[in-house]
């Protein structure tokens, strides 16, 4: 079973960026996030419909 929910090293792995370069998005708004407490995490079926380019809200890089 996947999970729902990646963690910056998740994302970094599925995106083929490093970690620093999806921190760096996160922080300029090009990358759709939340946080909990101090950590960041991006949820699947919005980060894979951000990669196929489906949120024009979002700056892409």
């Amino acid at each position: 079973m996947e999970k729902i929910t990646l963690s910056v090293k998740d994302a970094a792995k599925i995106t083929g960026l490093s970690t620093t370069t999806i921190y760096n998005m996160c922080a300029a708004g090009q990358l759709p996030h939340t946080k909990a407490r101090s950590r960041i995490l991006l949820y699947r079926p919005t980060l894979e419909k951000w990669l196929a380019g489906g949120f024009s809200e979002f700056k892409q890089a």
